[in-house]
């Protein structure tokens, strides 16, 4: 009885959780959606309408009544989902270290190690490292990242051999890539290493040294105005 209690609770408390979670985050949403409520209302509504209608022309009202309510909570958690995601690649936007943000949730499989290289302008690149090889992904200023990314090619040259490089510049000019479409980008890029290769490959890395081993940085988007210490080293 006792454990039966104690796995009760922790089902609350994690339920309590994510609805918590749930309002936070169209909190969120609705600050620069203001109509996310009455989209994903009429979504719902419209689904459930829908297969309510049908199951009463075909003489089913009641099983297509429960299938357009369950069909319907899910069209309101699809379009919630991308639309609070669209809000929060828009906040994110411009900010610096927003790149390092969207690495961080780009799912299992990759580690990512943020600002690897950094100037005074904060221009940064951050690193990612998966079964598709070496992702370095810059955001700045896109003709200064470009040396920050040369520089970075050159030292990881001398550690790891024969794993593809790849580079992105976060941005929306020519030949560049928007924050949003930054994990896509990625994820659609060819798989040639095996987890051993890539565990190898990211244990060489480490050996190399990085920026934050020299100035710790907080997680996620870095606050405007927020400058190098004179004193630290730059890449």
């Amino acid at each position: 009885m006792a454990r039966k209690a104690k796995t009760e609770g922790a089902d609350s408390a994690e339920n309590a959780g994510r609805l918590k979670q749930i309002a936070l985050t169209y909190k969120m949403t609705r600050r620069s959606d203001s109509k996310i409520g009455l989209i994903v209302a009429g979504v719902g509504i419209a689904t459930f309408g829908v297969l309510l209608g049908i199951g009463f022309v075909i003489g089913h009202p009641v099983y297509l009544g429960i299938l357009g309510f369950v069909l319907a909570i899910l069209a309101m958690a699809i379009v919630f989902g991308r639309r609070a995601e669209r809000a929060a690649f828009g906040q994110m936007e411009g900010q610096p270290g927003a790149a390092a943000a969207v690495l961080d949730r780009i799912g299992r499989g990759w580690t990512t190690t943020p600002a690897v290289a950094m100037n005074r302008s904060q221009d940064v690149v951050h690193r990612s490292v998966g079964k598709a090889g070496i992702v370095l992904v810059a955001e700045g200023n896109p003709n200064r990242v470009k040396g920050l990314l040369a520089s970075e090619k050159k030292k990881m040259a001398r550690i790891v051999v024969d794993v593809p490089v790849h580079d992105i510049i976060v941005g929306d000019g020519e030949g560049q890539v928007s924050l949003k479409k930054v994990r896509t980008k990625m994820l659609k890029l060819p798989r040639v290493l095996t987890g051993q290769q890539v565990t190898t490959t990211n244990d060489r890395l480490r050996a190399m040294g990085d920026l934050m081993s020299n100035m710790p940085l907080p997680k996620g988007p870095m606050p405007k105005g927020m400058r190098m210490p004179r004193g630290g080293k730059m890449r």
